[in-house]
């Protein structure tokens, strides 16, 4: 027996496939998801949503996110989500209510272990059209949302050039 490790995305993205090739409702994918892995849910949803629980329960956001500009940067370190968790105090801090004053209780873990995480955000931070940074799960990828695109690619070129990014819009 071969095991194969699969990248959330990459589970989420066989997912897919296997129902179309198989010609089987998309709801059996949704079903077997969250067997294999938290995020699988939201990598095959492939839409702006909110997770609750262990990530798992998934609300669409708002269709005013719809289009945003993006930027995705990670310093290029693994963090364990494992090591994430061992590390969270376990403190439910309660509901967020609007998400955009919402906070990610996971990221005083994951900047513990590893430091580039906090240099990621406060970098994210001081770039001039950012309107919303956030550690993304378990790190070690953060994010900032742009008013437009012309802000985001500003930070784009501005970008050091050993951190992995990717400039998208929000679906």
């Amino acid at each position: 027996m071969v095991a194969v490790s699969l990248k959330k995305a990459d589970a989420a993205a066989a997912l897919r496939l296997l129902t179309r090739l198989w010609r089987i409702d998309p709801s059996h994918a949704a079903s077997v998801a969250p067997g294999l892995g938290a995020d699988v849910p939201a990598c095959l949803l492939s839409m702006t949503a909110r997770g609750a629980g262990v990530g798992d329960a998934l609300q669409l956001a708002d269709a005013g996110v719809a289009g945003q500009a993006v930027l995705l940067v990670n310093p290029g370190v693994a963090v364990s989500t494992a090591a994430v968790f061992a590390r969270w105090d376990g403190v439910d801090r309660g509901p967020l209510g609007d998400w955009r004053a919402g906070r990610n209780d996971l990221e005083g873990p994951a900047r513990l272990l590893a430091p580039e995480v906090g240099d990621v955000l406060e970098w994210l931070e001081d770039q001039p059209d950012a309107q919303f940074v956030r550690m993304s799960g378990s790190g070690a990828t953060c994010f900032a949302l742009f008013a437009d695109e012309a802000g985001r690619d500003r930070a784009v070129a501005a970008c050091p050039a050993d951190w992995w990014h990717v400039a998208t819009f929000l679906r």
